[in-house]
């Protein structure tokens, strides 16, 4: 298990595990992480990192990214 900010751009991964306090989790699964659900990296900036889960594009930052275990 590694976190999101480790994966490659365009590989799919299947999310493990979300971190953090409950109300990060749930803001988390509300934008579509959820536990076995796949999420692929389209592209990091800064740390900061733009992903494809659930078929939608969504923008995280890097401490987001960092509670997203693939």
């Amino acid at each position: 298990m590694m976190p999101l900010t480790y994966a490659s751009a365009g590989e799919v991964n299947i999310i493990k595990r979300i971190g953090g306090k409950p109300e990060v989790k749930k803001h988390l699964e509300d934008m579509g992480f959820v536990v076995g659900g796949q999420v692929s990296i389209i592209s990091q900036i800064g740390g900061n990192v733009i992903v494809s889960v659930k078929d939608v594009r969504v923008a995280i930052n890097e401490e987001m990214a960092r509670k997203i275990m693939i």
